[in-house]
C-alpha cells in the first residue's frame, strides 16, 4: 500500500484496485478525479469496476467570475448506468432498434459531414400487467460534441460514429422518460465538449425610469392656444404634439384627447393656409 495516497489508504482501497484505477479505467486521469468517480460509486452503490461513470473534461464558466472559468473533471454517468438502473428497477422490458431520419450534409467549420438528421427509440416498461412504450427523438446537430470551446467542427468520435453517439443520446432520453427516478443529470455522451455554467450572476434590478412632470390643468389651457395653432395650419399633428410633450412632461388621458380633438386640416386647406 506504500505507493497509495494516505487519503486513498483511508478508504481501504488495496493497491491493486487504484492501480486499475488509474491506469485502466481513468487513465490520464488526476487523483482527485479518480476518487471522485469512486466515491460516486461508493455513494449509490455501484461498481466502479464495472465503470458506471465517465470523467469528462468539461469548461466550468463562473458568471461571478466575469465569466472566466476552467477546464474541471466532471463525474457523468455513461448511457451504462441507465441500462443497470432500469434493469435493477425489475420493469424494464428491453427496447426498440433505432430509426434515423434522412442523412444531411452539415457544413460546420472546416468540417463537412453527412448525419443522419434525427434518432429515434422506445423503451418499455412494465406496469401492472401493461408493457408501456415510451419514445424519444433526438436530432444530431442539438446533441454532437465539439472538437473544442471556440469551433462548430464534431470532434473525432462523433465524426467517426455520427450514429452510434446519436444512439446514445437518445436511449437515453427514452430511458429518462420511462423511469423519472433515474434522475435529470445527462449522460456522458450527451455531455461531452459542453460549457457548465455556476453561480449564475445575479439580476439586476432595473431602475425605475426617473417620473416625469406633470402639467397642471390651467398651465395645459394656457398652452393648448399655441398646440391648436400647429396643428389646424398644418405644420404639426396631433401625435407629433403629444410625442414631443412626453419627452418632457406626463400628459393625463384627458389631455391627450384634447389635443387629439383639434381638427386637423385637409389638405388643400392646408396648402392655402401656408401660402395666405
Amino acid at each position: 500500500m506504500s505507493n497509495v495516497p494516505a487519503i486513498i489508504q483511508e478508504r481501504g482501497i488495496t493497491t491493486e484496485v487504484w492501480s486499475a484505477l488509474k491506469n485502466s479505467l481513468f487513465p490520464g486521469a488526476a487523483d482527485e478525479s479518480v476518487l471522485m468517480a469512486y466515491d460516486y460509486c461508493a455513494a449509490r452503490g455501484l461498481d466502479v469496476m464495472l465503470k458506471p461513470v465517465h470523467l469528462v473534461q468539461m469548461y466550468i464558466k463562473d458568471k461571478q467570475n466575469g465569466d472566466k472559468g476552467s477546464m474541471r473533471d466532471v463525474v457523468m454517468p455513461g448511457i451504462g448506468l441507465y441500462r443497470i438502473q432500469a434493469d435493477r428497477a425489475g420493469n424494464y422490458a428491453g427496447m426498440s432498434a433505432p430509426m434515423f431520419g434522412p442523412d444531411v450534409e452539415l457544413k460546420l467549420d472546416s468540417v463537412t459531414i453527412v448525419v443522419p438528421e434525427w434518432c429515434e427509440m422506445s423503451v418499455s416498461k412494465i406496469v401492472g400487467e401493461r408493457i408501456v412504450t415510451f419514445t424519444a427523438r433526438e436530432y444530431w446537430i442539438e446533441n454532437y460534441a465539439t472538437a473544442g470551446r471556440d469551433t462548430k467542427a464534431p470532434n473525432a468520435m462523433w465524426q467517426k460514429r455520427p450514429r452510434g453517439q446519436l444512439v446514445k443520446c437518445t436511449e437515453a432520453q427514452a430511458l429518462r422518460k420511462g423511469w423519472p427516478e433515474l434522475g435529470s443529470q445527462p449522460t456522458a455522451e450527451e455531455m461531452e465538449g459542453k460549457e457548465i455554467e455556476i453561480n449564475p450572476a445575479p439580476k439586476t434590478e432595473k431602475k425605475p425610469e426617473p417620473q416625469l412632470p406633470t402639467i397642471s390643468d390651467d398651465e395645459f389651457v394656457q398652452k393648448l392656444p399655441t398646440l391648436e395653432a400647429g396643428i389646424k395650419s398644418g405644420r404639426k399633428t396631433a401625435d407629433l404634439i403629444i410625442q414631443t410633450l412626453k419627452l418632457k412632461y406626463t400628459l393625463s388621458e384627458e389631455q391627450i384627447a384634447s389635443i387629439r380633438a383639434v381638427p386637423a386640416p385637409i389638405q388643400g386647406e392646408a396648402e392655402v393656409i401656408q401660402n395666405a
